[in-house]
């Protein structure tokens, strides 16, 4: 059996096998499983360190998954969380390699096909979950940074015209840390990103992980509010401890990640969301749109 080529099939084995594992296999296995990001720009040194195991440990780790040694293992996570390049070579193969503009409608609009046709099977089973978190939430807070901002706006947006408790977290004046500080354990967290994940959503993903975000971090700290991830993999930073995960694909014909099937999934929760809450949300939505128009928001 070949050594698996990308995270979620190295996740699976690594599932597969670990009751079998040694205690010291297991430990350096759950470490690298649960932060996916350190693996990817830490020595081996340094992980071994905070896995509480040595270096030697995770060169045989990787050899028993199938690697040629620790360098093959870790290029798994590097090239997944952090393709060296990826913009500039995509767009580089454009330009060097054109297409006809009709190939590159055909083959831009079949990508997305299968973008929007894969979120229901992968969400179709903790979809009602993420609702529910939303619903029964005192507040509800949105986070996403750089390309996932339009995401998290929109659906901060759509939720507002009939809940007014959702709320947007944004780091204008670098004022992240102080909203952070302000959350409630009542409140659900939704956080969005994807590879390469901006610093703003990992180091928010780990305030919430670990509660305080003044305080140091601890195995046992806990947060206060749930986290619902919306992202693109199981194993995103923003996922390893989130209390419900739904993910999309990224994958796209131009030079940049594409986030049309992210729109469709924040689309898709807003509208749940309605549903779920029913005639009150109704009742809102209606004095929402009343106001708009009164007051000449649409013309």
């Amino acid at each position: 059996m070949s050594a698996p080529h990308s995270l979620d099939e190295l996740t699976r084995l690594i599932q597969s096998r670990y009751p079998g594992l040694s205690p010291q296999f297991q430990a350096g296995a759950r470490y690298l499983i649960d932060h996916p990001t350190q693996v990817s720009t830490l020595s081996a040194r340094k992980l071994a360190a905070l896995a509480g195991v040595q270096p030697a440990t995770l060169v045989r780790l990787a050899q028993h998954l199938g690697y040629a040694g620790w360098d093959a293992l870790k290029a798994v996570f590097t090239q997944e969380l952090h393709p060296p390049g990826a913009y500039a070579a995509r767009a580089l193969s454009l330009v060097h390699r054109p297409e006809s503009e009709q190939a590159s409608w055909q083959a831009a609009i079949h990508r997305q096909v299968l973008n929007l046709q894969a979120l229901e099977p992968v969400n179709q089973a903790v979809m009602a979950r993420a609702v529910a978190l939303l619903a029964d939430a005192g507040r509800i807070v949105v986070a996403g940074f750089r390309s996932c901002y339009p995401a998290a706006f929109s659906l901060r947006y759509l939720c507002s015209l009939f809940r007014p408790d959702v709320h947007l977290l944004h780091n204008t004046g670098g004022t992240l840390s102080l909203d952070t500080h302000r959350l409630r354990p009542e409140d659900t967290v939704v956080l969005i990103g994807y590879a390469p994940y901006s610093r703003e959503i990992i180091e928010l993903a780990e305030a919430l992980r670990h509660g305080d975000p003044s305080n140091p971090p601890g195995p046992e700290a806990s947060r206060g509010c749930r986290v619902l991830a919306l992202c693109d993999s199981q194993l995103a930073p923003m996922a390893l401890h989130a209390d419900c995960v739904l993910t999309f694909s990224t994958q796209g014909h131009s030079f940049f990640p594409t986030t049309v099937a992210i729109q469709a999934l924040v689309e898709m929760l807003a509208q749940q969301l309605l549903v779920r809450q029913g005639e009150p949300a109704l009742a809102e939505l209606g004095r929402t749109e009343a106001l708009l128009h009164a007051t000449g928001a649409y013309r």
